[in-house]
């Protein structure tokens, strides 16, 4: 059915849940997985959750976007490597993730992409945007959503 699986990654704790399901899929499938992080390019703001927090240097930023780059994928690798599933992942730049999502689709001949949703709902989901429903929106191939999952 599906022989390769593009698992993005923006760290959080739900988008690991969707590559811990995306990989376990891929081993049901025998398929490879491809893991990408878009990370924006670096300036001299650092921003968290949209906020600016610090000034650095644009080499300070670099520096920092790559070792959370290496975090996030890393995670990815050893996902993968557990489960015995072929593994590649991919640091990319941009400031439009659900564009680097669909063109690594696209570019790795990828048949399925297993990502999360956040769980925004009403004014602030249609303020913010989620890169899940640009990416549900202009996919060409089959979306698997991991769902939100609110506190008990």
């Amino acid at each position: 059915m599906f022989k390769h699986i593009l698992l993005p990654t923006d760290g959080s704790p739900l988008s690991r849940k969707a590559v811990i399901r995306g990989v376990a899929l891929a081993k049901a499938l025998n398929a490879k997985v491809t893991g990408v992080f878009a990370a924006p390019p670096a300036t001299p703001v650092v921003y968290r959750n949209n906020i600016p927090v610090a000034i650095t240097t644009p080499e300070e930023h670099a520096q920092m976007i790559k070792e959370t780059a290496e975090q996030y994928l890393d995670f990815i690798k050893r996902t993968a490597a557990e489960a015995g599933v072929p593994c590649e992942v991919l640091n990319m730049t941009s400031d439009y993730p659900a564009d680097v999502i669909l063109a690594t689709a696209d570019k790795n001949k990828c048949d399925l992409i297993v990502m999360a949703t956040h769980g925004h709902r009403g004014l602030r989901s249609m303020l913010i945007g989620s890169e899940t429903q640009k990416v549900l929106a202009h996919s060409t191939i089959p979306v698997l959503v991991h769902p939100f999952e609110a506190a008990q």
